[in-house]
This record gives structure tokens, sequence and C-alpha cells, in this order.
């Protein structure tokens, strides 16, 4: 298999460039570890932050469902955590 399609193959299948796919994907993924944080703060000072987590969920979602331009991929390292 050649290298460069471990890097290119996922994003072409979301309809998006390496660059494209990396902004996307870290602006998620920072996106996903504030509101994480947001909502370990409203474990604790349930006061604080009460509708920060379900708001990052929802505007993620409808982002991804916005910009879903998706074929069926086959990913190499395909995981949930």
């Amino acid at each position: 298999m050649d290298p460069t399609r471990l890097f290119t193959d996922h994003p072409a299948s979301v309809g998006e460039s390496y660059g494209e796919h990396l902004v996307m994907a870290s602006g998620f993924g920072l996106r996903m570890i504030l509101g994480g944080i947001a909502c370990l703060i409203h474990g604790l000072l349930p006061f604080l932050f009460v509708r920060t987590g379900s708001a990052q969920i929802a505007q993620l979602h409808d982002t991804m469902v916005a910009k879903r331009r998706r074929k069926p991929h086959s990913a190499v390292f395909d995981f949930v955590i």
C-alpha cells in the first residue's frame, strides 16, 4: 500500500483534502475537550456551564451533518474509544 494513501484516503472519502481534514478534526477535538472540561466543572458546580456540554454536542453534530458528503470509506485505523 502506498503510504501517502494512509493520509489521503479517509479525508477524500469525506470530501476534504488532508489539510482541510486536519483543521476540521483538530477543531472538533478541541471543542470536545473544552466541552468535556465544562461538563466536569458543571458536575462539581452545577450552577456553571448548565447548557455548555449539550450545546457543544448539538453544534458539532449540526456541523458534521451539514458538511457530510460521505462516500463509503475503508479506514485502515478506524476504532472507537
